[in-house]
């Protein structure tokens, strides 16, 4: 099955995912095709390989699967507006899956009982729209970003009207009130576009690029819902290329995703300095899975951890082999720290991968907010 980063943004794809249960081996491919590190697809091609090589080693049982894989990347990637690809597969279970990311991913191919979620979770995230507006006297243009991708674009200009008699000071005067009053009504008429596309369209956050005689102006003539969302200012000029605007999008986005994903670990930190609401490290984590409490995880993103789990009751821990609720014999995980991922996502928990974040690493590289 091929998904569309529609049905990915959706959050369907990702649950659905998590719920799959597979009587035999599934491996998860992320690779990272973005063309300005890998110019030539024998470039990531050789990547996939050298993964792939101790994989079928150690799991000849999913031979089948990383060929067909490795069939799907050699046959050709549209790279046109694809940084990244995931691919889930299970020959014994009937899985295909293939999604074309239009963001950079780490290179992970790992073989488990079910598919790894958490790197493509961490795309859902980020997954808000971007709004940005460039202004200057004349001229206003609208853009919609998602994932790096324009959505929406339109553009209006107004000129402003020529005067050619400037002789006098009063002649001087009156033009220059005349031309702050078409200034005047060029905002307010780039506000009301911008108001009529957050209706139409919506989007999360706003980013504002416009001269300093004319930004505070500008702001203060948008809606309030649309001022609030004011995440940024640029210094891109209105004339700019959309390459231009689109990379800095990316780069604001970027700083809002890391600035929110550190006032969630600050609420972390706080909960935790009061001595109620909040686990750190991955034992006390796991054990408030079980118990149903948590309400967001924070994970430090490359996370990983050996652990066990139970078959039969779910139980999740770092040390085995017996369930010590049910005394079945756990199974061992490759990766309990994605084990975790899942049952959070199974229990409709929010669930953060937080990306460079020193404080959360110095807490143990993963925490949850509690319920209770």
């Amino acid at each position: 099955m091929k998904t569309s980063v529609a049905d990915l943004l959706s959050g369907d794809v990702v649950r659905r995912l998590a719920a799959f249960t597979a009587s035999g081996p599934v491996v998860s491919c992320y690779l990272d095709v973005d063309g300005r590190r890998y110019v030539r697809p024998h470039d990531y091609q050789l990547e996939f390989e050298r993964m792939a090589r101790p994989l079928r080693e150690r799991h000849p049982d999913a031979g089948p699967d990383l060929d067909r894989i490795e069939a799907y990347i050699r046959g050709g990637l549209d790279r046109s507006h694809t940084r990244g690809v995931a691919v889930f597969a299970s020959e014994a279970d009937g899985l295909w899956e293939t999604v074309a990311l239009p963001v950079s991913v780490s290179n992970r191919l790992v073989v488990n009982q079910h598919p790894q979620v958490k790197p493509l979770e961490a795309v859902v995230e980020r997954a808000e729209r971007f709004a940005v507006l460039l202004a200057d006297r004349q001229r206003a243009r609208l853009f919609v970003f998602q994932l790096g991708q324009l959505v929406d674009w339109s553009e209006r200009f107004d000129r402003l009207p020529r005067h050619e008699d400037d002789r006098g000071e009063l002649v001087k005067d009156q033009v220059r009130d005349h031309l702050d009053g078409a200034t005047a009504r060029h905002l307010k008429r780039t506000a009301d576009a911008l108001f009529e596309l957050f209706n139409e369209s919506g989007f999360d956050h706003l980013l504002v690029g416009a001269p300093n005689d004319i930004a505070g102006p500008l702001k203060r003539s948008l809606h309030p819902y649309v001022r609030d969302r004011i995440a940024a200012h640029l210094t891109v000029p209105v004339g700019a290329r959309e390459d231009e605007v689109r990379e800095a999008a990316v780069t604001a986005e970027d700083e809002v995703l890391r600035k929110r994903q550190a006032a969630e670990v600050d609420r972390l930190r706080s909960a935790l300095g009061m001595g109620d609401g909040a686990a750190v490290g991955l034992d006390d984590v796991l054990r408030a899975l079980v118990e149903r409490r948590v309400d967001t995880l924070l994970v430090s993103d490359g996370f990983e951890a050996q652990g066990w789990r139970c078959s039969s009751c779910a139980f999740l821990a770092t040390r085995g082999p017996n369930c010590p609720l049910c005394g079945t014999r756990m199974e061992q995980a490759d990766d309990i720290v994605e084990e975790a991922v899942l049952e959070a996502l199974h229990q409709s928990c929010a669930v953060e991968v937080c990306r460079e974040n020193a404080d959360l690493d110095v807490l143990g590289r993963i925490g949850a907010l509690l319920r209770f």
